[in-house]
């Protein structure tokens, strides 16, 4: 059966980590992936909410906006893949679990497992430690509502929300329908705790190789997790598109646009 990209489309310099790596990955038995934020880092704080919700509902319908024009991607799909016991068999045939923990808010990942996959197949869910762009939060309670799946109407007008300090009342903004709470987006920010981290914990714990993707690992606790993998004797492989302070404590690094990268390491998935 053919590929659309095979091993051998590394650059030559990094075949023989390539190889090294995908025979730590067909050993490994519990398997994470961490997805690093990019633009979808947590940018705002309570703080900000608080002085100014109208604008920081801008924002982050903007980011909607991208977000909902946006497609999963080549590194989307593969790691998709990754979740699906049928597919991740194929290069990880000992593999126990294998589970994708991403800081992204977008949904792609999410997007690219629904795609790939029926209701009736086996499948590990993804746990999105920063929340989601289309869930709300009450102010004045810490529950998530997936109700709203995109702004108010009110604030659909405004494409460019963020480039521009336009005023919208507070009694136009998205609130709860029961209580009449103010509703914000349904994102960690700075200062708050992730969520599912109990089980996150869990499963870092148990982890024998970890994929750090994305992300220059600044960011606690996501930024821990390698660490606490690699303490345990477990194996740490770095994707970035940039090389990075962490790197000369990973033992496989490969530097480049995901997209490319990870479906040339595993052409079984393509």
């Amino acid at each position: 059966m053919s590929h659309e990209n095979s091993i051998t489309d590394i650059q030559p310099f990094l075949l023989e980590e390539a190889q090294q790596f995908r025979l730590a990955f067909k050993a490994a038995e519990h398997i994470i992936v961490v997805a690093g934020a990019g633009l979808s880092a947590a940018s705002a704080t309570p703080d900000a909410f608080a002085a100014n919700p109208s604008l920081v509902w801008q924002f982050y319908h903007y980011r909607r906006t991208k977000a909902l024009m946006a497609q999963p991607n080549a590194a989307h799909r593969t790691l998709a893949k990754l979740s699906i016991p049928l597919y991740l068999k194929k290069v990880a045939p000992n593999a126990k679990s294998s589970h994708l923990i991403t800081q992204n808010v977008d949904g792609l990942s999410t997007a690219a497992l629904q795609s790939l996959s029926d209701t009736t197949m086996p499948k590990t869910s993804i746990l999105e430690m920063h929340g989601r762009l289309f869930d709300v939060q009450w102010d004045r309670s810490a529950s998530l509502c997936a109700a709203l799946a995109t702004a108010d109407e009110s604030i659909q007008n405004y494409q460019e929300a963020g480039t521009k300090e336009i005023t919208i009342s507070l009694s136009m903004l998205p609130r709860c329908a029961k209580c009449g709470a103010l509703a914000r987006p349904g994102v960690v920010w700075f200062g708050e705790k992730p969520h599912h981290l109990d089980e996150i914990n869990s499963l870092v714990f148990k982890a024998d190789m970890v994929l750090v993707i994305g992300t220059s690992s600044t960011v606690r606790p996501a930024s821990t997790f390698a660490y606490r993998v690699r303490r345990r004797g477990g194996k740490v492989a770095i994707f970035n598109l940039e090389p990075s302070g962490e790197d000369e404590r990973a033992d496989f690094v490969f530097t480049g646009g995901c997209e490319m990268v990870l479906p040339a390491l595993f052409p079984e998935l393509t």
